[in-house]
């Protein structure tokens, strides 16, 4: 079975991580659950600075409801990486968000998943509509098509 490329110009926004000592696992290569923390670090940096939202004492808060990755190349400590990330759906209260993780200035994906928000009332955690700060970063990442 043929996997579907990912390629960096497919990304709007990319956040550079650097591989750490620790995330390599007694095979030689960074573990497969390391990189749902890369996806994480991305969006919620992206979110922070871009989208306003304060995860200390905000109102609002974005729970993962679905996830999933598929592995495409190894990386390894002290590789560098970038995770590339844009927004396939945004609905009301719901974002889903497409990453791939890139060596440092390569052009095909080590590998790519997808994860899904809700953002919910940090009191109540009911959902709420995406605030306008945060909706309009996410529009800028948004893809059709």
């Amino acid at each position: 079975m043929t996997q579907p490329q990912h390629l960096r110009a497919d990304y709007r926004y990319f956040q550079p991580i650097t591989t750490r000592w620790h995330d390599n696992d007694l095979y030689g290569h960074v573990n497969n659950v390391v990189y749902y923390g890369f996806f994480d670090s991305a969006v919620n940096t992206y979110l922070i600075e871009r989208g306003g939202l304060d995860i200390h004492e905000g109102g609002v808060v974005g729970f993962v409801v679905s996830s999933s990755c598929d592995y495409f190349a190894s990386i390894a400590f002290p590789d560098r990486i970038e995770v590339g990330l844009r927004v396939g759906k945004l609905g009301n209260s719901s974002v889903q968000y497409e990453l791939a993780i890139f060596k440092q200035g390569e052009g095909e994906a080590c590998a790519a998943g997808r994860f899904v928000h809700v953002f919910v009332d940090r009191d109540s955690n009911r959902p709420m509509a995406i605030p306008e700060p945060l909706r309009a970063a996410l529009t800028e990442l948004l893809v059709t098509g």
